[in-house]
């Protein structure tokens, strides 16, 4: 008799680690692969961030720290949001989790109860979808498009067939890089107040924008969960740090949790983390980069034909619709990386059916590589990529 196996586990694999996995075995072999793939700064952590933490390692113990994370730190994030958002954050609503990963199973822990329904849009993180059923909660998807620049809006939330307990949104958005104005943010928050629905707010891309700032759900919903991270805009992603904004209500089981899944987040990085907000001039010259790397990639794939993709408000991704060359994103993400080394993600790892017809590009490296990647695209795509 074969042993059990939980179904916990028996969820999608999250397909960009896939692509990374082959990406390194061509490397390996000696092909010159250029990394579009991965959501991860080229850069990494800004060099105060790194000249600390040697000290730190040196000369101090490191040992845990409380389950809500340094005191030390949780102020430094809410003097933040108030220089940053003009909002007053209390710091006992803070938590400092083991990236934003960890944020969200304690957020979908601590909220829902198995047989939940969570609103999800699709294109999106497939860490939500997959969190939520290796939890018994069932994801609701709810298909965005170009018409709603790949946002959910309350009209979509309207054509649910039956009550959800929660919302899950993300501006600015991974895969699609779009973002949600303030209005429409402040409408989506008033509608999840409105009808008992608990709202989760996926700001881990805050900072990395392009016309706009980001605008935390906090301001509209303080009973919303707000996720965030030292990841992306930080360029911290190895550091395992991030943080929550939790209401007063999830506060207990939120530590109760953290203390028995995690007992705290890397005390090393969390240290770190406090002197990441003195570097913001190194980080906001990252950002820079990504829009100097955005202009490139808007400029140059369309001369390959791939002219159709979301408005890249923010983050560093474009995602480009390419159902006129395919409808097997995966089979044309894997010969795309085998004939002419640049490494991509189908877009099924975001939309498990739509996706089939688009890709996504991570623009988060140096320029130099992504002109070559778009070089190399715009020499291949008309006549190599038909699948």
């Amino acid at each position: 008799m074969a042993l059990k196996v939980s179904k916990r586990g028996k969820v999608p694999p999250f397909i960009v680690m896939d692509v990374l996995r082959a990406a390194n075995k061509l490397q390996i072999q000696g092909s010159n692969v250029l990394h579009l793939e991965l959501g991860q700064p080229a850069k990494g952590a800004p060099s105060g961030v790194v000249n600390f933490a040697k000290e730190m390692i040196v000369n101090d113990s490191l040992g845990y720290t409380e389950a809500f994370g340094l005191w030390s730190v949780r102020t430094r994030i809410s003097e933040f949001y108030e220089s940053n958002q003009g909002l007053k954050v209390d710091p006992e609503h803070i938590i400092i989790t083991t990236g934003s990963s960890g944020g969200f199973v304690l957020a979908f822990t601590a909220a829902f109860d198995a047989g939940a329904r969570v609103a999800i849009a699709t294109p999106s993180y497939p860490g939500y979808r997959n969190i939520l059923i290796s939890l018994n909660v069932e994801p609701v998807f709810i298909e965005t498009g170009p018409e709603t620049n790949f946002q959910i809006t309350t009209n979509l939330l309207n054509k649910i067939s039956a009550p959800i307990d929660g919302l899950i949104i993300a501006s600015p958005s991974n895969p699609t890089g779009t973002m949600l104005s303030e209005d429409a943010l402040k409408t989506i928050s008033d509608y999840c107040t409105l009808h008992n629905i608990r709202l989760i707010s996926d700001e881990i891309y805050h900072g990395i924008t392009y016309h706009r700032q980001g605008v935390t759900a906090r301001k509209f919903n303080k009973d919303a969960i707000i996720i965030n991270s030292f990841s992306k805009y930080f360029s911290m992603t190895g550091w395992r740090v991030g943080w929550m904004v939790a209401p007063p209500d999830l506060l207990r089981s939120i530590e109760c949790l953290t203390q028995n899944l995690f007992i705290s987040a890397p005390t090393l990085s969390q240290h770190a983390a406090a002197v990441a907000f003195d570097c913001i001039n190194e980080l906001d010259q990252n950002v820079e980069i990504y829009e100097q790397n955005r202009e490139i990639l808007l400029k140059e794939l369309p001369k390959s034909g791939l002219d159709r993709f979301a408005s890249v408000d923010g983050a560093f991704y474009i995602y480009a619709n390419v159902s006129q060359f395919t409808n097997d994103s995966e089979e044309f993400c894997r010969k795309m990386l085998k004939e002419i080394g640049v490494a991509a993600t189908p877009g099924t790892d975001f939309d498990q059916d739509r996706g089939r017809g688009y890709i996504r590009f991570s623009f988060s490296g140096a320029p130099k590589m992504v002109e070559e990647a778009a070089r190399r695209i715009k020499n291949w795509v008309p006549k190599g990529s038909k699948t």
